[in-house]
């Protein structure tokens, strides 16, 4: 009779501790693979951050590849909730939201666990015909452009979507650059350069062929 009941207890315990593992693992491997990089970072590095044994991380994740996936799947889910709130906060009209991206930047990048873009890091790292963290970077970048290209049409953009992937190219090359630099004020000169685009924007162009447009976007 002890047994069983030990046994249904244990039962009923699972879950709760897998979860637990589960977050701890995460924890662990987007530290890691933030600071040291993917490929430098083993399996054995890992678990004991962690503090799971090595069957607990294959049997909640599989392999390292799938535990790098859910890594990039969680961290960009907190850092799209967290960039989206930031610029939201405090309200006022699409324009000045707009104008909140750099400055929220430059907080990210005074950060002493700033280590750049996970997406970024992790297309660098691998074999660039590798379509796997590519696509979950794509789907990340698809988010937080679709949001930036509705606060642009709210503002009265005359091409909503150019105007997003104008001011996503200096969101990257600042994340880049305070990574290298390691100087979080990259993101004041990148604010200067987005703020020459929004009278711009405003002016109504010639109309242009989709093919042009496809092509300024990539």
């Amino acid at each position: 009779m002890g047994k069983s009941a030990s046994r249904k207890k244990s039962a009923a315990f699972a879950p709760a501790d897998d979860e637990s593992a589960r977050g701890r693992l995460l924890t662990a491997a987007t530290r890691l693979f933030c600071k040291d990089g993917i490929n430098a970072t083993g399996i054995d590095a890992i678990i004991d951050e962690a503090g799971t044994a090595k069957t607990t991380l294959y049997k909640l994740f599989g392999s390292k590849t799938n535990l790098v996936h859910a890594v990039l799947e969680s961290e960009g889910k907190q850092w799209r909730e967290w960039f989206i709130g930031a610029i939201e906060a405090g309200g006022g009209d699409a324009q000045t939201k707009l104008m909140r991206i750099f400055p929220t930047l430059k907080t990210w990048f005074a950060e002493d666990r700033f280590y750049g873009c996970p997406f970024i890091n992790a297309v660098a790292e691998h074999d660039k015909d590798q379509k796997q963290f590519r696509n979950i970077a794509l789907r990340h970048k698809k988010v937080v452009l679709a949001h930036i290209e509705r606060l642009a049409s709210e503002m009265g953009a005359a091409e909503p979507a150019l105007f997003a992937h104008q001011l996503a190219l200096l969101i990257d090359g600042a994340i880049v650059a305070a990574m290298v630099s390691r100087d979080p004020s990259v993101a004041d000169t990148a604010a200067l350069a987005a703020r020459s685009l929004f009278g711009p924007a405003k002016t109504k162009r010639p109309k242009r062929p989709a093919a042009a447009i496809e092509l300024a976007a990539v």
